[in-house]
């Protein structure tokens, strides 16, 4: 019973989370600077998981090696994945931003596997192959040109944005499993303001978020309270008990709901490169995961992506 409770936390943290990549693209098409949303996820994400860093026992217990890794992994949360995700899905497409958020957990196997120095398994790496041409398919469908402000070069940011969630996932584990997954996420939002304030505070000092419509102004709160804070919560709780290979499928769930909120708002159409990429991707994945399957491994649990990350 218990286990079921935890799959349904991913199960709604994907779903949450797809969902954001269509309102990112109309806030800031139309409404708002990407620099004003991402620092009001910061905001509101400390304001809800600092508390947990600040008043819990297990703060005590952090070392300076821990308090290296947590700034290290702080960085690559905050400007690596948060910035550079809403950065990418202000120039390209839901569906394309969701379908290359899909790689994160390729990535992390890719880098867990690395630091362990385990040997080369043929299946996996032909999933990474595949993955990766996926990638490339949307990257380049509209030309080798990354002009600043194109498709090509928002999806250049989101795959960036994926490659740092993936990192970070594989470096904080020990933290994780020591200081348990809300102090870390408190320490990261601490560091986080400390990082992003003196930066971007002027961009949301002076703004009038009130008067925005009314609809900006419910995907707005929906950003920052269901499409961050709370899928945040749900996956890494149920990332805690679960394993990786939960957490890696249970993100197809993303680009679904995010295709779907496209298609219905009249965002993006699908094409052949959609298509094409898609079933290189998911196939990709799906070998890689089949690959861990097939070897017993315990998958890297936590960690996953969230992030989302993720």
């Amino acid at each position: 019973m218990i286990k079921i409770q935890y799959n349904w936390d991913l199960i709604c943290a994907n779903l949450l989370f797809g969902a954001n990549f269509s309102f990112f693209v109309s806030l800031t098409r139309y409404f708002l600077d990407f620099r004003q949303i991402f620092m009001l996820q910061i905001l509101a994400s400390a304001m809800f998981f600092v508390p947990f860093a600040i008043f819990s026992e297990r703060s005590y217990r952090i070392t300076w090696r821990d308090f290296g890794n947590i700034l290290v992994v702080s960085l690559l949360v905050v400007y690596g994945w948060m910035f550079m995700l809403l950065w990418g899905a202000s120039y390209t497409d839901p569906i394309d931003a969701s379908t290359i958020s899909t790689l994160g957990p390729v990535f992390t196997l890719v880098f867990a596997r690395a630091l362990t120095h385990t040997p080369i398994v043929p299946m996996r790496v032909v999933g990474v192959v595949c993955a990766l041409i996926g990638a490339g398919i949307l990257l380049f469908d509209k030309g080798f040109v990354f002009t600043h402000g194109s498709s090509n070069y928002g999806n250049a940011l989101v795959l960036a944005a994926v490659v740092a969630i993936a990192i970070n996932t594989v470096i904080i584990k020990p933290q994780l499993e020591r200081l348990g997954t809300l102090v870390v996420m408190g320490w990261y939002y601490i560091i986080g303001l400390a990082i992003t304030a003196p930066f971007f505070w002027k961009y949301i000092a002076h703004t009038p978020f009130l008067q925005l419509p009314i609809t900006a102004l419910a995907e707005l709160l929906y950003i920052l309270l269901l499409g961050t804070v709370l899928p945040m919560f749900l996956l890494y709780r149920g990332a805690e008990k679960l394993t990786f290979v939960h957490t890696a499928l249970y993100r197809y769930l993303q680009p679904a709901i995010a295709t779907v909120l496209a298609l219905l708002r009249h965002q993006e159409k699908i094409d052949r490169a959609n298509i094409v990429a898609a079933i290189a991707i998911f196939l990709g994945v799906i070998l890689v995961i089949w690959s861990e399957i097939k070897k017993g491994a315990n998958a890297p649990s936590s960690l996953s992506q969230n992030t989302t990350h993720e």
